[in-house]
């Protein structure tokens, strides 16, 4: 029995089933047109036939008309039957005959009757209807064998899919060239290759964030060790002591500092797979923004804000855009002077919704990978993870971050852009406007 789980004999079956339907139907279309072919030309031979006769008999009422093998003709009255042409069929001693009434004379109800035997017509009809039958079997049986060559070659291009992506691994990601499959699977192609992108950029941060934490971890390990080494070499004060071990301290807090930071990866990977929901964007972000002039506040710095429009409904998931607004005015507050000025707004464009966070700090080294792992810029604490994580989480949103520096001042932009289709953009300037 065929899997209705695959694809290649669902398409079969269904291609068995249309194609035998079409044949079926067909063949009892042109099955009775030769049937009603054959008795149309019975009927007019028998009508051509009883018109002669009736002639002669009208000219001479005397004359008896004679009939041959096949056929016997008579005289009759019959006063049940309308005064009309008529015919009837009969099967007698294992024969069928063809019977005309044929009217002479509309007084006396006089019907020139003719009976045909028609036993051979009937038997050449049951042979055209066999050899019908067995035509329909025959192509029937040819339909499924290239119903299922037809659908096993369809499948040949998804088995060469399916063979590229199992010879992936960790070591070894190529994109699918789309010059050498079908348009249909085209688009299949393209979105696999968007996947490998993917994980290739997964792959490279990941490698480069061990190797970081390696490094980050091992080098305040080394100095926690030095230093203890150092002070145990002679005795000392007990000043001395105390100094060490809050040094050491210190020193642990920073490294528990980082290890939150890189559980803060686990957490935002997880949160990569939530449900996402339908919020309103600019709602959204003016709750957030109030919870960011608290923080400001408490900094003796100030934020204002400029959001458009003045509504924005989106399906996406807000955990992952609280952790890049988050980190942008995060930064935005650290690296802002006391009194200084930090501007949050939003804004849409012909492909989508743009968010930017604008410090008014000293700017950033353009030329530096901001968002590679352990990057640090400035004298500021930190674990140099922040952006790394926000280039994550706006990745998984199918989103682009990007940090320049003000024209003309000074100060940074960190910029979100959110794309949207132009379709549910419409939709949503649509709801913007009511």
């Amino acid at each position: 029995m065929l899997s209705q789980k695959s694809i290649r004999n669902r398409f079969a079956l269904q291609l068995v089933m249309a194609s035998a339907t079409l044949i079926v139907v067909f063949s009892a279309i042109l099955y009775n047109y030769i049937k009603i072919s054959i008795y149309e030309d019975l009927t007019y031979e028998l009508k051509k036939e009883a018109k002669n006769l009736s002639s002669l008999y009208k000219k001479n009422s005397n004359f008896m008309p004679i009939g041959n093998d096949n056929s016997k003709v008579s005289i009759s009255t019959n006063l049940t039957i309308k005064h009309a042409i008529s015919f009837e069929q009969f099967s007698q001693n294992g024969k069928k005959f063809l019977k005309i009434f044929y009217p002479i004379s509309n007084e006396k109800s006089v019907f020139l009757t003719i009976t045909k035997d028609i036993t051979n017509t009937e038997q050449l009809m049951k042979k055209i209807l066999r050899s019908i039958v067995i035509i329909n079997f025959t192509t029937i049986f040819l339909v499924i064998f290239y119903a299922l060559l037809l659908s096993r070659m369809l499948i040949i291009p998804i088995h060469s899919l399916t063979k590229k992506l199992a010879a992936m691994d960790e070591n070894f990601f190529q994109s699918i060239n789309t010059k050498n499959i079908p348009e249909e699977f085209i688009p299949l192609a393209k979105s696999i290759n968007k996947l490998v992108d993917r994980i290739h950029t997964f792959v490279k941060y990941q490698k480069e964030l061990f190797i970081g934490t390696a490094h980050e971890l091992k080098t305040p390990l080394a100095v926690i060790k030095t230093k203890n080494e150092v002070t145990l070499l002679k005795q000392r004060e007990p000043q001395k002591y105390i100094e060490t071990l809050r040094f050491n301290n210190q020193t642990i807090d920073e490294m528990n500092k980082m290890i939150g930071n890189i559980l803060e990866i686990g957490r935002l990977e997880s949160a990569q797979f939530e449900q996402p929901v339908e919020i309103d964007l600019i709602k959204f972000l003016k709750e957030r923004a109030n919870h960011f002039k608290i923080l400001a506040h408490q900094e003796k710095k100030t934020i204002k804000t400029d959001f458009s429009p003045k509504s924005f409904p989106i399906l996406i998931q807000p955990t992952l855009i609280i952790h890049i607004l988050q980190n942008f005015v995060g930064n935005a507050i650290k690296f802002t002077p006391e009194g200084g000025e930090i501007e949050i707004k939003s804004f849409t464009d012909s492909d989508g919704l743009n968010i930017h966070v604008i410090d008014s700090g000293d700017g950033i080294d353009e030329t530096v990978d901001l968002f590679a792992p352990f990057k640090r810029y400035g004298n500021k604490e930190g674990a140099g993870l922040g952006l790394f994580l926000a280039k994550g989480a706006a990745d998984a949103l199918g989103a682009k971050i990007a940090i320049k520096n003000r024209d003309h001042t000074k100060g940074a932009i960190a910029m979100l852009h959110i794309p949207i289709s132009k379709k549910k953009l419409a939709k949503n300037a649509t709801k913007c406007d009511i």
